[in-house]
């Protein structure tokens, strides 16, 4: 007895699932310049290496004497495959079905890719594009009723923020749940021009008074300036590039170690230029991305964020082939101070560090919170203070780098100084409460007011202050722990790099991660 004719019929509910929504969808899906959900997951994993799970879920369409006659998919895909030989779980929108809206899925995928992914430990990707959560009010009639709304597999997403590495990559126009989906990742990338994320659509954005295009409520400009998504790319190739490159810094899951590259790079290497890249005069920025680009392991700052909280980088990088997490001053943008912006920014990178145990390398020239009526609106100081109990929560190998400012509260969040202070100074090194450009003013205004001359008296003040702030001063008390030569930063990076190489996994979750 043989299973040859059902095994035939699998075969041929499968192939017609690979039809996904049908001709007519697939070619207005191509017309719109994006690719299907198959292509996609063709482009994103290792050849051959998908194993998709559900391939029969969706339904079946029967004649009047009940024999089979077609198949419609369900519109989520998922399962397992390879990025460079290394198993993923992967979750994809179809949105040639009902555009990717949950009411044409079995919601039960979902949450079995959210589980695959944080039970077995394996990095998860999301590709997403339709609204992922209940469809349209078309549902009702459908349904019969309508229901008390809940957010599929949310249990799920959260958890696996602690367990996972996440990627989320918003491929079309993403609504609604399909939205805080892509949010609630550690990396979340747009295609610019292609791609749109919102809470709601222009055609319910409109029922509040709103007119808008899609690009206009929700392109990838306007995301990355809000920090909701992290990165945008010319096109999905690119995107997933740039998942595959993000997950290369990871491990498959909380509390392992990430894998240590071949190295490739001289660590003792010196670049006798760093000595001048910082100007004498405090009024002028300089390139710190050139700073890491050359203390970091040759080709692998990988920035993230770029376009929110500018006055401060965020990158994960490597040394000696060890994974890193970079935090750095940007002092081209409002001089390197902290916004609120910048201080969520970091909060949510510190929380990464933390959940995958990398060290954190951290360049700094902060001269405070930037300050005034629109830094107050924005509430900055109590987002610092959050970015600053991220950093004095966090358990991981801490090095910091004081390249030149260190200012007020801000300056001060360069690290947790109750632990061990692994840190070094530049003779550039410029620190204290208030700078003393507004500081003598604030200090010594009785003193002022009464004065005889009082510009003379503050020059003079200020030369006294400033013969004080000599960094090696500092340093006779002990109060820096150690100046260095800038040419000798890398060097030290990588013996910093290597000496906590066995702090990278840890037995207890750490800080819940906060997306």
């Amino acid at each position: 007895m043989s299973w040859k004719d059902e095994i035939a019929h699998l075969r041929k509910r499968q192939a017609l699932a690979h039809n996904m929504g049908g001709a007519e969808k697939l070619a207005r899906q191509k017309a719109a310049g994006r690719l299907n959900v198959r292509e996609r997951l063709d482009l994103l994993l290792d050849p051959g290496s998908f194993r998709e799970i559900g391939s029969l879920t969706g339904k079946a369409r029967t004649n009047a004497e009940g024999g089979f006659e077609g198949f419609s998919p369900a519109n989520c895909i998922f399962g397992r495959g390879t990025v460079r030989g290394r198993p993923v779980a992967v979750v994809a929108d179809d949105f040639t079905v009902r555009g990717g809206a949950a009411d044409a899925a079995i919601v039960e995928k979902q949450i079995e890719a959210e589980k695959m992914a944080g039970e077995l430990g394996l990095p998860l990707i999301r590709l997403i594009e339709g609204t992922g959560g209940g469809g349209s009010v078309k549902s009702i009639l459908d349904m019969g009723a309508s229901y008390v709304p809940f957010n599929p597999a949310w249990d799920q997403v959260v958890a696996n923020l602690e367990r996972v590495p996440v990627v989320s990559l918003a491929l079309g126009p993403v609504a609604g749940l399909g939205a805080a989906r892509a949010v609630s990742s550690h990396y979340c990338v747009m295609v610019k021009g292609q791609s749109q994320m919102f809470i709601a659509g222009p055609p319910v954005v409109a029922g509040v008074g709103e007119h808008v295009s899609k690009e206009e409520l929700g392109g990838s400009d306007l995301q990355l300036a809000a920090g909701a998504a992290d990165d945008a790319y010319a096109s999905e190739a690119d995107a997933m590039e740039a998942a595959r490159w993000f997950l290369s810094y990871l491990p498959d899951m909380a509390g392992d170690a990430a894998d240590r590259t071949p190295p490739s790079d001289d660590p003792a290497r010196i670049d006798e230029s760093l000595r001048e890249i910082v100007p004498r005069d405090k009024r002028f920025g300089y390139d710190m991305r050139a700073i890491l680009n050359t203390t970091l392991d040759e080709g692998s700052v990988f920035e993230m964020g770029r376009h929110f909280g500018s006055s401060v980088i965020t990158a994960l990088a490597r040394l000696d082939g060890w994974p890193v997490a970079v935090l750095a001053s940007n002092p081209n943008v409002y001089g390197g101070g902290w916004t609120a912006e910048a201080a969520q920014k970091i909060l949510r990178f510190v929380d990464l560090a933390e959940t995958f145990r990398l060290p954190v390398v951290h360049f700094v020239d902060v001269p405070g919170f930037v300050i005034g009526t629109r830094a107050e609106r924005a509430g900055t100081i109590r987002h610092g203070a959050r970015a600053l109990s991220a950093i004095y929560q966090a358990s991981v190998p801490w090095c910091t780098m004081l390249i030149r400012k260190a200012y007020g509260v801000a300056g001060a969040a360069m690290m947790d100084h109750t632990r061990f202070r692994y840190r070094y100074a530049w003779p550039s090194g410029d620190w204290g409460s208030l700078p003393l450009e507004g500081g003598v003013e604030a200090a010594f205004k009785s003193v002022l007011a009464t004065a005889e001359d009082p510009e003379a008296l503050k020059e003079e003040l200020r030369t006294r202050m400033r013969d004080l702030s000599d960094p090696f001063k500092t340093a006779e008390r002990f109060w820096i722990e150690e100046i260095i030569d800038p040419a000798d930063t890398r060097p030290l990076l990588t013996e910093f790099a290597n000496l906590t190489a066995k702090l990278r996994t840890r037995d207890k979750p750490g800080t819940r991660y906060r997306p």
